[in-house]
C-alpha cells in the first residue's frame, strides 16, 4: 500500500452513497431492442436535463414489501428489494406497472388508473390483488457514483421487458418526454449534442447495443450477478474531465495519483516534462511513440531531494530526453537501472551517466548471446535476484527489490518499490497491449514462469500498482497479472488449434488462424510470439 506521506494531494473522505435502483424497460423492434428513456427535470439536483432510465432511491417500504412480490429461485433479499424499488419508481415516474393478477395476467390500463402515484405503492397493489413482478426484473450492472461528486448513489441497473398494452406517461415533475430509443441511436444523438446523457448511461448503452433482442439481454443477466461493477474515476484530457471505468487504461493511474477521486491528474501524453505520480515517483516519457512503443518509453525517477534519485530505463540515446531526466533530478542521480537491453530502454544509460557529476552506477543484467545486435548491453554491475537497492536521506527511505524475469528478453528484470507496493515491470507487463516474446532471446515458458513470480511478489509485498515501460499505471496488480497469463494461455490454445488444423503448414499460415482477432498489419509482429508459443508447445509435447 502506498504510504500516505508519498501522496501528492491531501485526501478527503468521499461523500457517502445512498441506495437507489434504476430499471431499463425494453421492447423488441425489427432493428433490435428499444429502451425506454426520459428526460430529467432541468431543476433536478442530480443530472439535471439528462436523458436517463427511470429510477430513484430505495426506501424502507421497499424492503417491507417482499410479501407482495414474486421472487425467482436464487434472487436474494437485497436484489428483491432493489427490484421492488425499481418497479415502484417506474410506476411513480412513468405510470408503468410491473405487476400481475393471481391468474398471471399483467396489470392493464384499468389497474394503473385505479392506483394513486402519490400514495403508498405496495399496499395499493395488495388491495387490488396484484403481485409485483420482481421475478421478471434482472440485475444487469452495479454502478457507484464517482468519488468526486457531491451527491453519490449505489445503484443496480436492472432490466425488464415492458408489459404489453401499457404506455409510459411521465409524471411531469421528475421525468419528462418518455422516448423509446435504440442504444446506437441514443449514442449517436448524444454525440451530436442532441441527447445529453451522463457517463453511466452512456457506458451502459455501449454495452447494450451488442444485443440483438430483449431475450438475449435477459438471458445474459440470468446468473444473478452484475455483468459489470464500476465506480468510475476522472482525470483531465486537454483540460476537460475524462471519466474511466475499471477496465480502461487510465483507471489504475487515477487510483494511484488520486485515491479519493479528486480530479487533479492530467492524462495527456507528453514528453516535455516529468509527470509526478507520487512524491517519490515521477514518469518521463521519451519522444519515441510508435506501434511497438505506444505513447513512448517510460523512464521512471524514484526518490526525492533528500535521498537523491534512481532512474529506471533511461530509454533511447535521445539528448533531449536525457537532458529532461537530468533536469527533473537536478543532476542528483545515484543509480541507473535498465530493466533489459532493448534499444528503447538501455542506450541512454551511458550518456546519462556521463552527464552526472556523481557518475552513477549503471545496473542491470548483461545481454545474453541470444540478444539481437541492436540490443547489446553491459552494466557496470549485474544485479542479483532478490537484491535490494536503497535510497536514503532526509528522514526518508526508498528500497527497490530486484526480481529476475526472463521471457520478453533473457536479461529482463523488474523492480519492487517495497515501501509503497509498486512494481516497475519494464516490458514484461504493459498497459494496452501484450509484450512480444521474440526467440531466441525471448522464451514463452520463461515468460509465463516470470508472471507467476510477479504474482507471488504481489502477495508478498502488498503490490497494488504496476508501472509499465509503456502506457499508464495499472491497478489491481495481482488480478492484472492473472488476466495476462490467462490471455497468453488462451492464445496458446488457438496456436495449438491452428497447428492441429494445418499440421504441415508454417508459422506464416498459422498466424491468420491464431491471431484472427488482431489486425493483419500486426501479424508480422504477432508471428514472433507465435513462434515462441510453438517452441513451448513442441517442448511440452502438446502437438506432434
Amino acid at each position: 500500500m502506498v504510504r500516505a506521506t508519498q501522496l501528492l494531494h491531501a485526501q478527503r473522505e468521499p461523500v457517502p452513497t445512498r441506495p437507489a435502483a434504476t430499471v431499463i424497460l425494453m421492447r423488441d423492434s425489427p432493428q433490435g431492442p428499444e429502451l425506454l428513456m426520459t428526460r430529467r427535470s432541468p431543476k433536478a439536483s442530480f443530472a439535471p436535463g439528462a436523458y436517463v432510465f427511470p429510477g430513484g432511491g430505495i426506501d424502507a417500504a421497499d424492503a417491507a414489501a417482499h410479501a407482495v412480490a414474486a421472487r425467482r429461485p436464487g434472487q436474494v433479499d437485497l436484489h428483491l428489494t432493489q427490484a421492488i424499488a425499481a418497479i415502484r419508481e417506474s410506476f411513480e415516474e412513468l405510470g408503468v406497472l410491473l405487476a400481475r393478477h393471481a391468474d398471471g395476467r399483467f396489470a392493464d390500463r384499468d389497474d394503473i388508473a385505479a392506483l394513486d402515484r402519490h400514495a403508498p405503492f405496495a399496499p395499493q397493489c395488495q388491495e387490488r390483488g396484484l403481485t409485483l413482478a420482481a421475478d421478471r426484473v434482472f440485475l444487469l450492472a452495479h454502478w457507484i457514483t464517482d468519488r468526486d461528486l457531491p451527491r453519490r448513489f449505489d445503484v443496480p441497473f436492472l432490466v425488464a421487458r415492458m408489459p404489453d398494452g401499457q404506455e409510459p406517461v411521465a409524471d411531469e415533475a421528475e421525468q419528462f418526454e418518455p422516448v423509446w430509443v435504440r442504444p446506437a441511436d441514443a449514442l449517436a444523438r448524444h454525440k451530436a449534442g442532441q441527447f445529453f446523457m451522463i457517463f453511466p448511461t452512456i457506458r451502459t448503452l455501449e454495452r447494450l447495443q451488442a444485443f440483438a433482442s430483449v431475450q438475449q439481454v435477459l438471458d445474459a443477466c440470468a446468473g444473478e450477478q452484475p455483468l459489470w461493477t464500476s465506480c468510475p474515476r476522472a482525470g483531465l484530457l486537454s483540460g476537460q474531465e475524462s471519466r474511466h471505468m475499471e477496465h480502461e487504461m487510465p483507471f489504475g493511474e487515477l487510483e494511484l495519483v488520486s485515491p479519493d477521486g479528486q480530479i487533479v491528474h492530467a492524462l495527456d501524453w507528453q514528453c516535455e516534462r516529468a509527470v509526478p505520480l507520487l512524491r517519490n515517483v515521477m514518469r518521463l516519457t521519451a519522444g519515441n511513440p510508435g506501434v511497438m512503443t505506444g505513447p513512448g518509453t517510460n523512464s521512471y525517477i524514484v526518490g526525492d531531494a533528500g535521498t537523491g534519485y534512481l532512474v529506471i530505463d533511461p530509454g533511447p540515446n535521445d539528448p533531449q530526453h536525457l537532458r529532461r531526466l537530468y533536469d527533473a533530478t537536478g543532476g542528483d542521480i545515484r543509480t541507473i537501472v535498465c530493466t533489459h537491453s532493448h534499444p528503447d530502454h538501455s542506450p541512454g544509460a551511458r550518456p546519462l551517466q556521463a552527464m552526472c557529476a556523481r557518475k552513477p552506477a549503471i545496473l542491470g543484467l548483461p545481454s545474453r548471446p541470444t540478444a539481437r545486435p541492436g540490443s547489446v548491453f553491459t552494466p557496470d554491475r549485474a544485479l542479483d535476484d532478490g537484491e535490494v537497492l536503497a535510497l536514503s536521506g532526509g528522514g526518508q527511505g526508498h528500497h527497490l527489490k530486484v526480481i529476475h524475469t526472463p521471457g520478453h528478453a533473457a536479461n529482463h528484470l523488474c523492480l519492487v518499490l517495497v515501501e509503497d507496493g509498486l512494481l516497475f515491470s519494464g516490458d514484461h507487463i504493459l498497459n494496452g497491449s501484450t509484450t512480444v516474446v521474440d526467440p531466441p532471446d525471448g522464451d514463452m515458458t520463461a515468460y509465463l514462469d516470470s508472471l507467476d513470480r510477479l504474482r507471488a511478489a504481489c502477495a508478498e509485498h502488498g503490490i497494488d500498482f504496476i508501472l509499465p515501460a509503456h502506457g499508464h499505471v495499472l491497478g489491481s496488480a495481482a488480478q492484472a497479472i492473472a488476466r495476462l497469463k490467462q490471455h497468453r494461455l488462451q492464445r496458446e490454445a488457438k496456436v495449438i488449434a491452428a497447428m492441429r488444423a494445418r499440421p504441415d503448414a508454417t508459422p506464416d499460415d498459422w498466424v491468420p488462424l491464431a491471431y484472427d482477432d488482431v489486425p493483419p498489419r500486426m501479424w508480422p509482429v504477432a508471428q514472433r510470439s507465435l513462434i515462441a508459443h510453438v517452441q513451448r508447445i513442441q517442448a511440452l509435447g502438446l502437438v506432434r
